[in-house]
Order: C-alpha cells, then sequence, then structure tokens
C-alpha cells in the first residue's frame, strides 16, 4: 500500500544515473498468442532486478494502458544496465523468444528508451504523493529551499511564481 506523504518533496540522486523506459504494445488485440508470453516475460525480470540489486537497477514503476505496458526504470550507470540486457539469463531468454516468435509480425511491438542523466541535470516534484519515481529511486527529500523551485532543483536561481503552500498540520 503506498502512503501519501503530504507536502512537497523532491528527489535528491548522488550522482550519474540512467532513466530507461522500456514496453509493449499490443497491436493485435486477437493474436493472444502473440503479446501474452511478452507480458509474462516482464515479471520474471523484474523480480531478478529487484533481488540483485548489485545488478546496478534501482527502482522501476509500471504504467499501464489498454494496449500495454511502461516501466520506468532508474539504474546506476548505462554500463551496468547494459551489462543486464547482454548477460542476463532472464533478459536473454525473453529476448531470443520474442525475435523467435514475434520477430517483425506485427502482433505486438516492443521498444526503449535510455537517457544518462548527469548529477543535477534533473529535476522533480511530488506534491502530496506516496514516494514514487526518482525519488523512491534515490532520496525524498523537502521542496524547500534551495529545493523550492524547478529552476533551483536544477541548480539556478529563481524565486517561486506562486508561494509555496505551508502544511495545514
Amino acid at each position: 500500500m503506498s502512503i501519501v506523504k503530504p507536502g512537497r518533496y523532491t528527489a535528491h540522486m548522488e550522482g550519474s544515473f540512467v532513466v530507461f523506459i522500456i514496453g509493449m504494445r499490443i497491436n493485435k488485440l486477437w493474436a493472444v498468442h502473440k503479446w501474452l508470453p511478452v507480458l509474462k516475460a516482464m515479471n520474471p525480470m523484474m523480480q531478478e532486478l529487484y533481488r540483485n540489486k548489485e545488478l546496478g537497477f534501482l527502482d522501476a514503476s509500471f504504467h499501464l494502458s489498454w494496449r500495454g505496458v511502461s516501466v520506468v526504470q532508474y539504474w546506476r550507470s548505462f554500463e551496468q544496465l547494459e551489462d543486464y540486457a547482454r548477460k542476463g539469463a532472464i533478459h536473454l531468454e525473453a529476448w531470443r523468444n520474442f525475435n523467435q516468435k514475434v520477430g517483425t509480425s506485427g502482433g505486438v511491438g516492443i521498444y526503449h528508451e535510455t537517457y544518462l542523466i548527469q548529477e543535477g541535470q534533473y529535476e522533480c516534484l511530488y506534491n502530496n504523493m506516496p514516494v514514487s519515481g526518482l525519488a523512491k529511486a534515490g532520496a525524498h527529500v523537502p521542496a524547500t529551499g534551495k529545493r523550492e523551485t524547478a529552476s533551483r532543483r536544477l541548480g539556478r536561481d529563481s524565486e517561486p511564481a506562486v508561494p509555496s503552500p505551508t502544511n495545514p498540520g
């Protein structure tokens, strides 16, 4: 259960990190034999990553749509992400199965995007939210003072356009 944290928070990460977005899209709803195995392959990989934090995986969040699922993952480095992609037994098996059973048939699509984030080159805000996203992968800290505005969180200087609310208590 996710507990809502009243107030304004942001995330803090030490050093550089990677945001990796991976997902699948059901292109042909009736091609269950194509897309269901792809969907089912995600869970074992995620379990492996959560069990083996030394691989460099930090955390993930899942996003469902009526046509598929996306997973936003946070990694310590691109090298660790790539190492898992190339050497992780569960991932390699899923990759091979996809290429053999789906290939370019069009029944299901997969995608990924990789973003290399340099230290201090990110900003985020969580207002009355459970600890999630980057704040769950790193540190969940109050968005006050030097972290009050998006500009300040990026190391710039700006006054709030709208005064921040105070905690109603």
